[in-house]
């Protein structure tokens, strides 16, 4: 059998950063045995559906420069893609437990049910259906159904095994058949549950490795047993560690900020930075090598080297760390592009579009040059380039921290800098250094009284660097200002 992953999420909301994680693994070993991987979309809970979630479970994947072989949209030999569409086939195969006494009607009302689970509560016992209509003759079923009574249909779970299995993560697991629920497989309103629909489809559509959360693991026997009983080939399985933020111990949620993959992509992290950062939750390929692109990830990917574990940190600083180096790697031309994009794509306010009503093509690049290390994510951009816009405030105290005369230094600055008419870099860096050297001046005094006038603040680029890209005429009106502040 080739291999063939897939990913199914379920349209119910944003795209989870962990579902990411998982379509990330599952990927990755699809191309490194040169097999497929798949999507397939799981909308079988109708009371949590969200309208329009699909599509953009489809576009945040393509956003992270993924793709899938088969699946909504693409289409395949397979199909439909999507679990709504498939309902005839579920009803099919669930005809066929029944008939084989592997699942039956179960009429109970969901006031019976409740009032059993509260039985269970309140003898702190885990919930498990009592089996009341399993003892149901053939005639008793058929009047209820005749008779157009509500019904589910369970899985009849055999009593007194034991399902093992070998997880191609966690080793050999072992369950008693006791500790499993006779699972409800078709709803009352038609539509299949997960545990049911997810055996059929994964059968139907050839998938030789399911690798998902290990918050699945209690499922995964119930899922055995319906391959058993179906005479299905079971797929491998493996299951994945969760993510839970740093110094934390439950899993990641709503409560602990950004947990959809998309949030990410708006606050301005690269995708590649953020496939990076998740390629090692959960895997560790066991050397120093920290930066991978997608294709080298692909190549040295290796389900033995998915940790063993139930939660992996999600380290906010190290996600930083990758971006950052990411950040570095692209050139300025493209960081322009890219940052560009990142605004209009997410809508997000971006102080380029007014630095490009002022500054030509070259002097943005040349901002660029100036504030890309001090920038971690593309929505830290305005907040490094404002005083390429805007005049700052001046604060006297603080510019008296620098000097016991800023008059007289703003002073110098203003008289030397109006009679250039070179305002190039090249020329203005050393006039301006050797001048003050000549002059017997301290250079934090002078600099640093400088940088407070033209920009509000104590830490920038290069003040030199940064008067050369605002042109003559604002860095003396800025000068200026600053003196009659004072």
């Amino acid at each position: 059998m080739s291999v063939r992953t897939r990913i199914a999420p379920s349209p119910t909301g944003e795209f989870h950063v962990g579902g990411l994680r998982t379509l990330l693994f599952n990927y990755a070993w699809a191309k490194k045995n040169n097999g497929q991987f798949l999507i397939r979309i799981e909308d079988t809970d109708r009371n949590r559906f969200v309208e329009g979630a699909t599509s953009r479970i489809l576009e945040v994947v393509k956003e992270y420069g993924l793709d899938w072989d088969e699946g909504p949209v693409k289409g395949g030999t397979c199909g439909p893609y999507i679990q709504s569409e498939r309902l005839n086939i579920y009803r099919e195969y669930i005809d066929r437990l029944l008939e084989g006494k592997n699942a039956y009607y179960c009429f109970c009302t969901p006031e019976r049910l409740d009032k059993l689970r509260d039985e269970y509560s309140s003898e702190n016992r885990t919930f498990k259906y009592d089996r009341h209509c399993l003892s149901l003759n053939e005639i008793e079923v058929k009047n209820k159904l005749d008779s157009g009574v509500g019904f589910v249909v369970r899985l009849k779970v055999p009593e007194n095994e034991t399902v093992t299995y070998e997880d191609i993560v966690l080793g050999e697991i072992s369950i008693p058949t006791k500790e499993i629920d006779d699972q409800v497989l078709l709803k009352s309103d038609g539509f299949p549950t997960y545990h049911f629909a997810v055996v059929v489809d994964d059968y139907l559509m050839k998938i030789s490795h399911v690798l998902r959360g290990v918050e699945w693991l209690p499922s995964t026997p119930k899922h055995i047993l319906l391959y058993r009983f179906f005479g299905f080939p079971e797929p491998k399985f493996g299951h994945l560690p969760n993510l839970k933020n740093l110094g934390s111990s439950k899993k990641m949620s709503k409560r602990d900020g950004s947990i959809f993959a998309i949030d990410f992509l708006k606050d301005g992290y690269l995708p590649e930075a953020m496939l990076n950062f998740l390629m090692f939750l959960g895997w560790n390929p066991g050397t120093e090598k920290e930066i991978y692109s997608l294709e080298e990830f692909i190549k040295d990917f290796d389900l033995s080297k998915i940790q063993k574990t139930d939660l992996v940190s999600f380290n906010k600083e190290k996600l930083d760390w990758f971006n950052n180096q990411y950040m570095w790697k692209i050139t300025n031309e493209e960081f322009l592009e890219r940052l560009k994009y990142w605004s209009q794509r997410f809508n997000m306010p971006c102080l380029l579009n007014d630095l490009s009503e002022i500054y030509s093509h070259q002097q943005l690049v040349s901002i660029i040059v100036l504030i890309k290390e001090r920038i971690t994510v593309f929505s830290d951009f305005d907040k490094s380039v404002d005083y390429f816009l805007n005049s700052p405030q001046i604060d006297s105290l603080v510019l008296g921290k620098y000097s016991n005369d800023p008059k007289k230094v703003l002073e110098y600055f203003y008289n030397l800098i109006s009679i250039q008419s070179d305002f190039s870099f090249e020329n203005l860096d050393p006039l301006l250094h050797n001048s003050v050297k000549e002059d017997g001046l301290t250079m934090k005094e002078y600099f640093m009284t400088l940088r407070i006038a033209i920009t509000g603040e104590t830490v920038t680029p290069p003040i030199i660097n940064i008067i050369s890209v605002i042109g003559k005429e604002v860095t003396l009106n800025r000068i200026k200002n600053a003196i009659d502040a004072l």
